[in-house]
This record gives C-alpha cells, structure tokens and sequence, in this order.
C-alpha cells in the first residue's frame, strides 16, 4: 500500500512526486471539489436560523475527480492532504476529507510554502490535523459572501436592473465613485512659476523662485507674475549652499499587493495576469533536473523570509556585489497582516534570470527577474545620494536651485532597471558669488485633479483600509469591470489604465449607499475581515459574528424592498413582434440592446443586423471573398465561407500622422517629426524611427518654441 498525497493543481502534482518517490502517489483535486449548494430557503445552501448550517454540493466538474480520490484513498496507507497554505488551501482540504470520510487516524495535514525538495521533504517530516479555526473562518467568509451576494444582487437585479453586489466588491465601487465625485468637483486653481536659467563651467540650470524677503511667495495670477518679472534685475548673489547626505529607504520583500502593484507599474501586467503567471512559477516549470518550483506561495502579507534564505542571500550579496552591498534585514509590521507565509522570493539563487531566459517564456522571465531583483534588492544597503541646495538672492527675491548625484548604488546595483535615478549636477559655487541671469520665464500651470484609481492604486487603497486578502484583490477588479460597474481605460495624461465608473456604476453605488450605508462602507467591511481574522486564530465564535452580521442585515434588506424606487426600462416606441408587449432598452455585456419587456415569458430579442463588406481580396486558404465583419472589439476582416473557413487576417493599425518640423535629421536627412512620449509629453524626433533613433535636444526646442 502506497501513501496518497493530494494536492490541488496537476502541474504541482508533478513536480512533488519526483521529490516523494515512489511511496507515494501524487495527485490533484484540481482546486476545490464542493461548494455551497443552491438549495433551501432562498437558495442560500444555509440553514440560517439554525446556527447558519452549511449544505454542500459537489461541484458539477469535480464528480469523476471525486470517485477517483475516494477509490484511490480507500486503498491508501495514508492520505496527505498537500493543499495551499491558506485559509482557502485549509478548507479544501476539510472538503476532500469530509467528503472522502478520512478517518483521522490516517489523514494528515501538511504545509510548505515553496514546492522545492527540502521544503516538501520538511513538511513531511512534520504533518499537522486540520486547522479547523482556519476551516471555520474561510466558511465565514463564503457564508458571509453568499448571504450578501444573494439578497443583495436579487434586490437589485428587480429594482435597478444591476448585476450583483458583494461584500468587498461594493465596497471597490465605493472608493473608485468617490473618487469620481472628487474629480468632477475639482475646480483648478492658476498658479505661477518665475525660473531663472544660469550657465557656469559649460553646465547650465534653473533656480525656482521660492519667497521674497524670506515669506514664501505664491504667484496665483498673470499679473502678480509680471509685477515680479518687472522687478527682478539679471545680477544674482549666491546666498546659501547646502550639501547633505541622504539615503534612500529599503525595500521590503515582495508581498501579494505589492508584487501586484510593481508589476503593474512597471511591466504593465493587469493583476489577474500577475497571479497567473506567479501561479505557474510557483508550481514549477520544467528544468533539465525536472519540474521545478522557482518562488515561494504568492498568497501571503508578510515581509519576512527564512532564516536559511536570509543567510544563504547575504552570502551570495557579499560574494558577488562585495560586503558594502550587504544590508540590514527588516520586516515591516502591519496590524492587517495573518503573516502565515513568507514574503514572495525565488526558491534557489543560483536560478538567476540569465540562466532562465531559456526556459521561461517572455512574460514569466520578466515577473521572475522582478521578483528576483526585489528579493535580493530587500537584503542590500541603501543607495546613497548627496543633494546640494543653493539660495539665490535677487532684489530681496530668493530662487532655489537643486542638485542631487548618486555616491553609491546599493540596492540599485540589482533593481536599477526598476526605478530611474539620475544625477543632476551643479556646477560648483561659492557664497557670495555673483550670476548672470541667462532668461528669467514665468511659466503658468494649474492644479490638478485627484488621480483616478489605476489597479495598482486601488490594490493599494484596499490593502491599506484593510479591505480584501491577499487572494481577493484580482478577483474584486475582474468582478467590478465585468459587472459593467466601471471601465478601465488609459488614462488621458499617461498610457496607465484607469477605472471610471459607468452609469450603471453610480447609480448601483448611490442605491447601496441609500439603504445600506452602516454596512457597505471601508470601516464595517476592515472590520469583518478582522473578525475573520480573529476567527482564523481561535478567538471569536463564527455563529456568534454571523447573528451579529444578520440582525444587522435583515431590517436594511427588508426596508430597502419597500423603500427603494423600481426603475424601469425605457421604452423605445415599438411593439413586441411575438407578443405585442412593449420594447426596451437593456443592458448586456457588450452594450445596450433591444428585447421584449416580458422577459422571461417572452425572450424575443432584436439584434442589429450589419451586412458584411467585400474587401476585393480573397481568402488565402480557400479562395473565398474576404469580407469586414463586426466583433465585440470591432470591425475585423474575416472569410465569408465561415464557419466552414475560419480564417482571420491580423491587420496593422494605421500609424498616425506625424506633424514635421520642417527641418531635417542631421544623422540620415530624414525629415524631423513631433512625437509623443509614453506621459503625453511632446517631442522632436527623426521620422525613420527606430532605423535612426536621433531625437533633439530639449534646450533647442525650447529656444525654437
């Protein structure tokens, strides 16, 4: 008799049999096996007023999964319950036993948070029961999540035509509307800058004007700006120099929200991909020697590593880098943090990106060289800079001029790539000296609004209020976007996305604030994930935080259905061919479309129908006329013979005109275009990009503008 080992994903299952051996047989639940069923009083799967009993099902895709397991643990020896080491991880593994009928005498529990050969080997010299507080918790929260996803969403599905609602998800929309409101109550304010350019050694700089007779000035209009322009004279006097030494703050291991955040600022991975991708790495990738897992679990809130990994990272620091690069090693405390795991982190060191590029694909060498940068980059000393301030006095005006110049690179020697550091240098001067204006200018701006939540941002927000876990925060973003509650489009000053809230968004959020305020909120939501947490350590009853929860609940749900307002469809002024009921406008997943206002007794349903347009080419696979046809994302060229041919022909998206200068490259003699850079901003470059990369210098734009 074998041991039989179960564990939640087929690719994982690979790589932890190659460590086992042949004692042991290693297979996959594929995820989770069982969930609430839809049955009993309002389909809830809970017997709410008996202490909120859970009903299960089996999950329709999981019942040969299941005969299986139970064959295979019938004649098992010992059946290891390998899961994720999470709450949810922990409840699977509850589901398999309970469902399975384990015995507890031969089920075990184990945990690892990498899937290396010592950490499996460990895990298994020390297995574990069930941790039914972890169980208990996690049952909260889907009860908890069901309750309010049930009652919720049917209320507003009859009255306002919406979706769904949730627990956290309302609470996502409740941050991204308020920040729309502050957006379309921002009114700008005019502000001034007076800059002032001098040239000395062959290296010019500005000084900003800063206060006049030492009271901070702030120039609001056009008019106080030119009655100081009027003033200043062209000679100006060295006042102060300051030099200091500043270093630059650590970094901290990666956890699930900042992995999620970096990536999304600096590779431009959604988070849902990040977690896809960060899932493959963790569950390992094939390597000469086998399957390979190559980070730690991507799930977790805590900053810390190993103290094994601490010691083996400074020795490889000090050996590769020297011993200056070698850091203090700190954790950063947070109150919200159940810090289970350790940090996000490669499992071997010697797996650097170099040696990888050849086995991961383009996208998992980049998530795997930020995490590795990000892990050694957490254990190396703090890049140090010495700015330079020098006050510059003019007529009783004082203008600052600022420098700054990189001493030593730290952790940047490895995360250099992540986040730009440049020098800008002044050239050297004394007290008392005196300069020759080059120009004065007086530059006018304006204030901007807020900025609106990009995912990195809102995965921020909800982990600093305590709102989500480490597990939910892709979830949450899917669910808002896909509910039709918000678009994320770039934004218009940068290439980031953004998330605006739609109609229906405003209008959702409006009516859950109207009836449901006390509990769709940051604090109530912070404050049941607390209890789930205390929950999860063994310190609150479940029961006890559900009755608080429903007592709460009930009178707001069952004055919302005779308070709140049914907002019907509109009309569009035709009749219903099939049953003579009046058409509507409803909303779908790709738009508005027209259909009967009986539904569901009657599902007639109008599409517009576009007929396809003759391209003049033929198919290149059958011979067939090519045609444009319209998809969910636009027009797209196809073959007419579909379905029979599936051809699809890639078009380029047409460049767009550039405007010339009029003046032409000195590199190749191609004419000189303006182009946009990725934040908006305009410059002069040559039209044969990238065969010729000669871009102009700023200082002669400047002097043409």
């Amino acid at each position: 008799m074998r041991n039989l080992v179960i564990v939640e994903s087929p690719s994982k299952s690979k790589t932890i049999q190659k460590y086992l051996g042949d004692d042991y047989e290693v297979v996959s639940s594929k995820g989770h096996i069982r969930d609430l069923a839809t049955t009993g009083k309002g389909g809830l799967g809970v017997d709410v007023e008996h202490d909120f009993k859970p009903s299960y099902k089996i999950n329709k895709d999981k019942g040969d999964t299941v005969k299986q397991l139970k064959t295979k643990a019938k004649k098992a020896q010992m059946v290891y319950l390998a899961t994720d080491p999470d709450r949810e991880g922990e409840a699977i593994s509850w589901h398999l036993a309970d469902e399975l009928e384990l015995s507890e005498d031969k089920t075990q529990r184990v945990v690892f948070n990498e899937i290396t050969k010592p950490a499996i080997l460990a895990a298994f010299e020390h297995p574990r029961h069930i941790d039914m507080n972890l169980v208990r918790s996690q049952e909260t929260r889907r009860i908890l999540d069901r309750i309010i996803g049930f009652k919720l969403s049917k209320l507003l599905q009859n009255k306002i035509a919406s979706k769904s609602a949730g627990r956290v998800q309302s609470v996502a929309l409740r941050l991204i509307v308020e920040k729309e409101k502050e957006i379309l109550a921002f009114v700008p304010e005019e502000k001034w800058n007076i800059k002032a350019s001098f040239e000395k050694d062959k290296i010019e700089f500005d000084a900003d004007i800063d206060s006049f007779q030492n009271k901070k000035l702030k120039l609001k209009n056009k008019a106080e700006s030119d009655a100081v322009m009027a003033a200043l004279g062209s000679t100006f006097t060295v006042e102060s120099i300051t030099e200091k030494q500043a270093a630059k703050a650590n970094k901290f291991a990666f956890i699930t929200s900042t992995l999620q955040q970096e990536a999304a600022n600096k590779l431009n991975f959604p988070a849902k991909k990040t977690m896809r991708i960060a899932q493959k790495l963790y569950e390992g990738v094939q390597m000469s020697e086998g399957q390979e897992g190559l980070i730690t679990y991507m799930r977790t809130d805590s900053t810390r590593f190993s103290d094994q990994f601490v010691k083996d990272a400074q020795a490889y620091i000090k050996a590769t880098y020297g011993s200056e690069y070698v850091g203090h090693y700190q954790v950063k405390k947070s109150e919200n943090a159940q810090d289970a795991h350790e940090a996000i982190r490669m499992t071997h060191i010697e797996y650097t990106p170099e040696v990888l590029k050849d086995v991961l694909s383009a996208d998992e060498l980049k998530l795997y060289s930020l995490i590795y940068a990000r892990s050694l980059a957490s254990l190396m000393s703090s890049p140090k800079t010495k700015t330079i301030t020098v006050n510059l006095d003019q007529n009783g005006y004082r203008f600052v001029a600022k420098g700054s110049k990189l001493e030593f690179d730290g952790y940047l020697k490895v995360y250099g790539k992540y986040e730009t550091s440049k020098d800008k240098w002044l050239p050297h001067l004394d007290e008392g000296e005196k300069l020759e204006c080059l120009k004065n200018e007086a530059i006018q701006s304006f204030t901007n609004p807020p900025l609106r939540y990009s995912e990195a941002r809102l995965i921020e927000a909800l982990e600093s209020k305590g709102i989500g876990r480490p597990s939910t925060y892709a979830m949450i973003i899917d669910t808002i976007v896909e509910r039709l509650y918000v678009t994320l489009d770039k934004g218009e000053n940068s290439r980031t996305k953004v998330f605006i809230p739609t109609d229906q968004g405003f209008l959702t959020d409006a009516k859950l604030q109207d009836h449901f305020e006390s509990i769709i909120n940051v604090d109530y939501t912070a404050q049941m994930e607390s209890e789930l947490d205390h929950i999860a350590e063994g310190n609150q009853d479940h029961v006890e935080a559900l009755n608080r929860f429903y007592e709460r609940f009930l009178p707001l749900l069952t004055a919302a259905y005779e308070q709140m307002e049914k907002i019907k469809p509109t009309e569009v002024g035709r009749e219903c061919p099939d049953c003579g009921s009046p058409l509507v406008e409803r909303n779908g997943r790709y738009g508005k479309f027209v259909a009967c206002s009986n539904y569901p007794t009657c599902k007639h349903v109008e599409r517009e129908v576009v007929e396809p347009v003759l391209t003049g080419e033929m198919c290149p696979n059958c011979g067939k006329p090519l045609v444009e046809k319209m998809g969910r994302f636009g027009k797209f060229v196809a073959c007419s013979d579909y379905p029979s041919c599936k051809t699809i022909i890639k078009t380029a998206k047409p460049k767009a005109e550039l405007k010339q200068t009029g003046e032409m490259c000195p590199d190749c003699g191609s004419p000189l275009v303006e182009r946009f850079n990725r934040f908006g901003k305009t410059f002069v470059g040559c039209s044969s990009y990238p065969k010729c990369k000669y871009i102009q210098k700023k200082a002669k734009q400047d002097d043409e503008a």
